[in-house]
């Protein structure tokens, strides 16, 4: 009789990037060369069918190998709220326990939020197979709601039901804390009450705060130890333990009278338990403010929309709003989603997205943004984008990911908490050795003292708290400036940027031609209508800054008798019984007409690198009108600020030579920090050029031809008036498009990652200095829990001063 098979495993991938069928051919070929793998992919479906041996692979090697072979597996990514943990060395074995998982490709846990995001391999592995792994590891599991209401009330919950244990755990300790009177070292001539010192009068009321108010640490210590690791926990049930069963023991051999005096340690476990109680309190007080930004986010939002529907307005909840219904909006309202205006004409206060103050005029076919303010007229508005599709939602999610996320500085601190636990607990354990067998030979009450102390003083609260939560409130900082961060690497990255590349067009300018001048050169200025009038039906974006210039200028445009557009050269029309020629020197040149006038003017111009446009009518040169792409406003401050900072800022753009050196002159931006003439696709070739030479490079671009630069830098920063894909490849984005947003953004950068620094330290110190002062006796155990509390408290304080960061 054979040996029986073993039962192999089955899983579905979801291929991506395949094109034709020597793709699924080549992938299939791969597969099964792999030990123990069987592999069918199909092509049409984009799926590959698997079984394979786990004994001999697992799906995470296959996926790699897929993934090297320059195809990708379809991943999901779902966030989960997670309930239970208490420290650093929590988060750390649920992110471990998680990456573990076969499909799991990455997973990251968030202490402060209380949250985690997990990337996945769908039919590898499912959302019921994480909720029940993280429910194995001891803790709760939620699929995040998209209802931020049902979680504000849990963590209002959960700081209501914290104060309250604190305050009942208070009132217990309280006469107890009046045994430690008769503790001091000197008589201060002041002692507890008789009934008070009556041993069981003490263990009644330890009992209720060590095993009513304690016990989350005593589950939490199980199931740490249950999944062979350690926590904070583990060190308060082990030290407050050690003390309350001590004193039981002295209680009941002085019942049987088989010593005089009971030496009691009641007073020890529960003063530390209510000290770390508070602590936890003024922690969760001090979390909720971190997430503030959010909050503050998501009140922005409208809650309802008057909507037009068989000509009747009806008031609805703004979630009921589908693209494409008419909306109403009355001065004083909110802009219910983003859309465009249809009909009627108002100001907009746009400052809570864009940054800008000044209310922005909005006219038929313009756009809108969801959340603003109708500061003026009534408004007939079409919903082009609703619910998750909105700019507001799209900022709400970059600022969320941004704070669940972990900067590379956190990763040594988490590895830093998953070892210290059981070191300490070695370290307490020779401590209470050496004081028992040789400090204070066959004394119990000393080593049992000391090794508390030393338990207590060295929880990794402090340390686990310190990068995530300034994380978390840097970055919400960052987005009431309008500078959204995508990650918490991005915001540590930030602080070592040396160079910053900015693409022109639309970048430093504003992005379309404006008419900068118009000379009259014959004539009389009124007839500039005639030229205005015959560009009314051109298309080019030169011809549509002649009508914005005149309609500015409220001057008369009409409609052309006929017209015609020369290609490349310009345009003709009759205009009121005129002919009308609008273009450049061929155009002239071509028709006969004399331009020697206007010659040394023209070269002027273009050495200002504006584009010169020649207007005649009936054969005579009129006009002589410049147009440029203007510089913003903001652009030659935000530069000068830059280089005031050390950083060295360099201009990208395809326009030639004399017209970027132009704009780079009016800028004081060196000529030989000034790329010229690069076409789209070599931009990112000159990222790589400054990078080749050592230097940190932040490249600042808003169209689709500056995503490949945005992602080859080592921080892309898209403007946040620019294109989805650019906002998309980038790491940061800047909502509203003000340059000087990039000089705030390595300034918070900097603060943050110094802030975190600082909760390093002190975290770190606390630990260093406290733990040999405790060994040597000379810190009292409830001495020590104030110091632990205290530590927390002070590293999520430090991190909350950012909330007032000026940058």
């Amino acid at each position: 009789m054979g040996i029986e098979e073993k039962e192999r495993k089955q899983t579905q991938l979801d291929i991506t990037g395949m094109t034709c069928s020597a793709c699924s051919t080549r992938i299939e070929k791969v597969l099964n060369k792999m030990d123990g793998v069987d592999a069918n992919v199909n092509l049409s479906m984009e799926k590959a069918s698997v079984t394979y041996d786990e004994e001999q692979t697992t799906v995470n090697n296959i996926v790699e190998r897929i993934q090297k072979l320059g195809y990708g597996v379809q991943e999901e990514k779902v966030e989960l709220d997670i309930r239970g943990m208490t420290c650093a060395a929590c988060s750390t074995r649920i992110e471990k326990g998680l990456s573990r998982m076969e499909g799991i490709s990455q997973a990251n846990i968030n202490l402060v939020s209380e949250s985690g995001t997990i990337e996945y391999t769908p039919g590898v592995v499912t959302i019921d197979d994480l909720l029940a792994k993280v429910k194995k590891l001891g803790y709760e599991a939620f699929v995040k709601q998209e209802d931020n209401d049902e979680n504000q009330s849990h963590k209002e919950k959960e700081i209501r039901n914290k104060r309250n244990k604190f305050v009942l755990s208070a009132i217990l300790s309280f006469p107890l804390l009046l045994t430690m009177l008769g503790h001091m070292p000197f008589d201060i001539g002041l002692s507890a009450p008789a009934f008070i010192e009556y041993p069981w009068t003490q263990f009644a009321l330890a009992a209720v705060v060590q095993f009513y108010i304690g016990w989350p640490f005593y589950t939490g210590a199980y199931r740490a130890l249950v999944n062979k690791s350690a926590n904070m926990d583990v060190l308060v049930a082990l030290g407050t333990s050690a003390a309350f069963f001590y004193s039981v023991v002295q209680t009941l051999l002085w019942q049987s009278e088989a010593i005089m005096h009971a030496k009691l340690y009641f007073e020890t476990s529960a003063v530390l338990i209510t000290l770390i109680i508070l602590g936890k309190y003024f922690e969760a007080l001090a979390k909720g403010r971190t997430t503030a930004a959010i909050s503050n986010l998501l009140k922005l939002q409208a809650n309802e929309a008057t909507i037009l529907r068989d000509g009747k307005e009806e008031r609805v909840p703004i979630e009921q709003v589908q693209v494409g219904d008419y909306i109403i909006v009355k001065p004083g309202e909110k802009i219910p989603v983003d859309g465009e205006v249809t009909k009627g004409t108002t100001s907009i206060d746009e400052s809570m997205i864009t940054g800008e103050s000044i209310p922005v005029d909005k006219n038929e076919k313009d756009p809108v943004i969801g959340s603003t303010i109708n500061k003026n007229g009534t408004i007939t508005m079409t919903a082009k984008k609703v619910g998750k599709d909105t700019a507001l939602a799209g900022i709400i999610k970059i600022v969320e990911d941004a704070q669940g996320s972990k900067a590379p500085i956190q990763r040594m601190a988490d590895k830093i908490s998953g070892i210290f636990v059981p070191i300490v607990v070695v370290i307490a354990i020779v401590t209470f050795a050496v004081w028992f067998f040789t400090v204070d030979p066959g004394v119990w009450s000393s080593a049992l003292e000391a090794s508390i102390a030393v338990l207590v003083i060295a929880c990794p609260c402090a340390l686990g708290l310190a990068t995530p939560t300034s994380i978390m409130v840097g970055s919400g900082r960052g987005a009431e400036q309008g500078i959204l961060f995508k990650g918490g690497e991005y915001l540590e990255g930030t602080q070592a940027i040396e160079a910053v590349l900015l693409d022109k067009t639309g970048t430093i300018t504003e992005g379309k031609p404006r008419v900068t001048d118009v000379l009259t050169l014959s004539g009389k200025e009124e007839d500039f209508s005639l030229v205005a009038s015959a560009e009314k039906r051109s298309e080019h974006p030169l011809a549509e800054a002649v009508i914005a210039y005149a309609t500015e200028r409220e001057i008369t445009v009409i409609d052309p008798a006929s017209f015609e557009a020369v290609s490349g050269h310009g345009v003709f029309a009759k205009v009121d019984g005129y002919d009308v020629y609008v273009g450049t020197r061929k155009l002239m040149n071509e028709r006969g007409i004399n331009i020697s006038d206007a010659e040394d003017q023209m070269k002027n111009f273009e050495q200002e690198g504006k584009t010169a446009v020649l207007a005649a009518i009936d054969g005579e040169v009129r006009f002589l009108i410049a147009i440029a792409d203007t510089v913003k406003q903001t652009s030659k401050q935000a530069i000068k600020d830059l280089q005031g900072i050390g950083i060295e800022v360099y201009m990208m753009t395809g326009d030639n030579t004399l017209t970027a050196k132009a704009v780079a002159k009016e800028l004081d931006i060196p000529n030989n920090h000034v790329f010229a003439e690069v076409l789209p696709e070599h931009k990112a070739g000159k990222v790589k050029e400054l990078q080749n030479i050592g230097k940190k490079v932040a490249m600042v671009g808003d169209g689709i031809n500056d995503a490949p630069a945005l992602a080859t830098a080592d921080i892309g920063m898209a403007i946040g008036t620019g294109t989805d894909v650019a906002i998309e490849a980038a790491d940061v984005t800047l909502v509203g498009g003000d340059l000087s947003n990039i000089s705030h953004a390595i300034r918070l950068s900097k603060k943050t990652m110094r802030n975190i620094r600082q909760n390093l330290f002190w975290a770190l110190f606390y630990n260093s200095c406290g733990i040999p002062i405790a060994a040597v006796g000379l810190l009292a155990p409830w001495v020590a829990g104030a110091a632990m509390a205290f530590s927390s408290v002070s590293v999520v304080t430090n991190s909350l001063r950012l909330k007032k960061l000026k940058v």
